[in-house]
């Protein structure tokens, strides 16, 4: 696919991820044990071939500059192409602490980026979708098919925050688009677009020229456009809210969805960070789990997940958890259906306590 472009819009939005957004973009958001959002549309790039890739920011990215830096981690450093971090440039003075109006404008701004792409095709991605796609596929159909956009969807009726909907005809070709609705039908788009240079430049500067900034409006239900879906029937999820990351995250402790989603043949990568072994006391326990390295477990871990660096002190009890990296529990504690962001310190002899229909969720560096 040396054909292709990547671009990931990785700016922020309004989600109903909380606590976990304060200090990042959803991008960045930590995800099983040692990735990010990101990571997953980064490397799924990477696997089919695609060898320049650009994010576009804006809002609260330094989390995420921090983690992808270079793109030497998914081989994207490179002298010419590679990986191009695209910060707010526009004409808007308060454009690096607002969010864009929509895809469209995001790409508007970036618009002198678009014009220099070397490729024929560019594959558009949103950074929160958890997936592990083989794009040659999608790739192949397009060119098939002869389609001008091709959407990658999932046939399914989960209700996802603010996704799109599309009825098919028996070809797959897109009839109709719909979204905002409550209750869903037809396919979903994972917000997955593959189009060419040349379409998305005019397509860019029509929607500016009738000040219309939604991809879906400007594209998407453009019926002069053949649009055409393509259905992915692994696994695959848009996560937008407290509850989704939650859920999402305690499927993987099945070992049968972890490997769909981490399969051998395409592997997904991330910042290297070099821990030393991870230590369990004898005298405590882990459980169908997932742990890191470099954490140090004197305590009972059940059914959690600990990413890098996490410390369970001797008598504390973590049950059904989720501990990002260098969060510290200390003796004696005893958390439930927890979510602890980074650095998060919960000191001796606390009780937490939550449900999985409504898990609780202490912000970044919080003390406790």
């Amino acid at each position: 696919m040396n054909g292709v472009h990547g671009i990931i819009f990785a700016h922020q939005w309004h989600t109903g991820l909380k606590e976990l957004t304060e200090q990042r973009v959803p991008a960045s958001v930590p995800f099983c044990g040692r990735y990010r959002f990101i990571d997953f549309m980064l490397s799924n790039m990477v696997n089919a071939g695609i060898t320049d890739v650009g994010v576009i920011l804006s809002g609260n990215y330094q989390s995420l500059l921090d983690h992808i830096g270079s793109g030497k981690d998914w081989n994207l450093s490179r002298l010419h192409g590679g990986l191009k971090l695209l910060p707010p440039f526009g004409l808007y003075q308060n454009r690096a602490v607002t969010d864009f109006r929509g895809k469209m404008d995001a790409l508007d701004n970036v618009y002198s980026y678009l014009e220099k792409i070397r490729q024929d095709y560019v594959l558009l991605a949103d950074s929160d979708v958890i997936i592990n796609l083989d794009l040659r596929e999608v790739y192949e159909d397009h060119i098939r098919s002869g389609a001008d956009v091709t959407v990658v969807c999932v046939d399914n009726k989960d209700h996802v925050e603010d996704a799109t909907y599309f009825t098919l005809d028996k070809d797959n070709n897109i009839i109709e688009t719909i979204f905002g609705v409550r209750d869903p039908k037809g396919v979903r788009s994972l917000e997955i677009f593959l189009l060419s240079k040349s379409l998305l430049l005019q397509s860019v500067e029509d929607a500016m020229i009738h000040d219309r900034y939604s991809f879906r409006i400007s594209v998407l239900q453009n019926k002069q456009l053949k649009r055409r879906a393509f259905l992915w029937e692994g696994a695959a999820s848009q996560i937008r809210t407290l509850n989704e990351y939650y859920d999402r995250s305690m499927e993987l402790l099945d070992p049968a969805k972890r490997q769909q989603l981490f399969p051998v043949e395409r592997p997904i990568y991330t910042k290297e960070r070099n821990n030393s072994s991870t230590y369990l006391d004898p005298e405590g326990g882990c459980v169908n789990s997932i742990v890191a390295d470099g954490c140090t477990v004197e305590g009972t871990v059940e059914n959690s997940i600990l990413f890098r660096g996490v410390t369970v002190g001797k008598g504390a009890v973590v049950r059904n958890c989720i501990l990002m990296q260098d969060v510290v529990v200390g003796r004696g504690s005893d958390l439930n259906h927890i979510i602890a962001d980074k650095g998060v310190h919960i000191g001796e002899e606390i009780t937490l306590a939550a449900t999985a229909s409504c898990p609780m969720a202490i912000a970044k560096g919080k003390v406790i």
